[in-house]
């Protein structure tokens, strides 16, 4: 299964093209963003001798509904923003990839313009060698940036078949996809998308990919849960640790080895060190008492904050090594522990609640 999001060209209409080609600005964070549309391609069965595959049982994994659909996905996702095609080799893409797997992660996300189609490249062509059955795993996959050429990127008929609604009804239709989303788009816009689709007897999309963690809130928790109550649309947020900046890691500091040394995210470097992101790590800092309460890290305690949103069906985690995957899915022991008073607790020390505007 597949499933596509797509983003509108105003909300990406003042990217530079270095910054198509990277993700969204942070914006953007350790997870995956950007232009997507989600749809699920059947494979020929597996052949005999597969590799082992996991349900999730006795993996510890969650499982929670995507949106209001009946497609049923694991609580931590994997994405391959940066990491697949780019800054991991292959063979270490491999292995978070089996690792995720065993763990009972059933989504996994990329997109046409990461590592300029590589880490598309990079992700089908290890779930090929797997042999794993098609049916127990969900890709989803993002459209936007394509090639170079006009006709190879945007949301047009020649790029995508159809234009958003309309196309991606096409698509499903077509047995290419089960289920399409948004990514970066307003909660007007999807209103807009939905009532269209309602109106023309269309298939509506089911979640919208956004941006979320302890600084970026507003989206996630004054927008989206009315739209997950009006019309069933849920969330798949990426960038629980906004790009690294949420472990605590960079400290005043920039490691040689983080991301933000990348060619193409110096905006990232900028981020970090301005007065914005000295702030935000210090606030980090802050939560490192709650975090050793609770016997975590302050990753754990970040990610697992985010998966306790209403709506949000998947958190995707951005990893470059199989330590660091298996590290994150500890959040899900943390989950439960995240009692209304830590996370008032929490609320306070960051001091930035969103409230309803009056």
């Amino acid at each position: 299964m597949q499933v596509s999001i797509a983003c509108t060209e105003q909300n990406l209409r003042s990217r530079s093209s270095e910054d198509r080609l990277c993700g969204p600005r942070p914006g953007p964070g350790g997870g995956n963003g950007g232009p997507a549309r989600a749809a699920v391609v059947p494979r020929p069965p597996a052949p005999a001798g597969a590799l082992r595959e996991s349900t999730g049982r006795g993996t510890g994994m969650k499982y929670r509904n995507l949106g209001k659909s009946g497609l049923r996905v694991s609580c931590l996702g994997l994405g391959t923003w940066v990491t697949f095609g780019s800054q991991i080799s292959d063979e270490t893409a491999e292995d978070v990839l089996t690792v995720a797997y065993e763990h009972g992660v059933n989504l996994f996300d990329t997109a046409e313009v990461y590592a300029a189609g590589k880490a598309e490249r990079t992700l089908g062509n290890i779930l090929k060698s797997k042999g794993w059955r098609r049916s127990s795993y969900v890709i989803t996959t993002k459209i936007f940036w394509g090639g170079q050429a006009e006709t190879e990127r945007g949301l047009s008929r020649k790029h995508i078949i159809e234009e958003i609604v309309r196309a991606m009804t096409y698509v499903i239709n077509q047995g290419l996809a089960l289920y399409w989303g948004t990514s970066r788009w307003g909660a007007a816009e999807i209103m807009e998308a939905y009532s269209m689709a309602r109106q023309f007897n269309l298939i509506p999309p089911v979640c919208e990919q956004a941006e979320h963690h302890l600084f970026q809130r507003e989206k996630m928790e004054m927008q989206l849960p009315e739209l997950y109550h009006k019309i069933g649309v849920g969330s798949v947020t990426w960038s629980p640790l906004a790009c690294g900046l949420i472990t605590s890691k960079y400290d005043g500091r920039v490691p040689d080895t983080c991301r933000v040394t990348i060619k193409g995210y110096q905006w990232h470097k900028d981020k970090v060190q301005s007065e914005d992101g000295k702030k935000q790590q210090a606030k980090v800092m802050d939560l490192l008492p709650i975090a050793h309460q609770l016997g975590c890290t302050v990753a754990q305690l970040a990610i697992a904050w985010c998966l306790r949103s209403e709506g949000v069906s998947s958190v995707l985690l951005g990893v470059s090594s199989a330590e660091q995957l298996v590290e994150h899915l500890g959040a899900l022991q943390v989950l439960s522990q995240l009692t209304p008073q830590t996370v008032m607790e929490i609320d306070g020390l960051l001091g930035n609640k969103p409230h309803p505007k009056k």
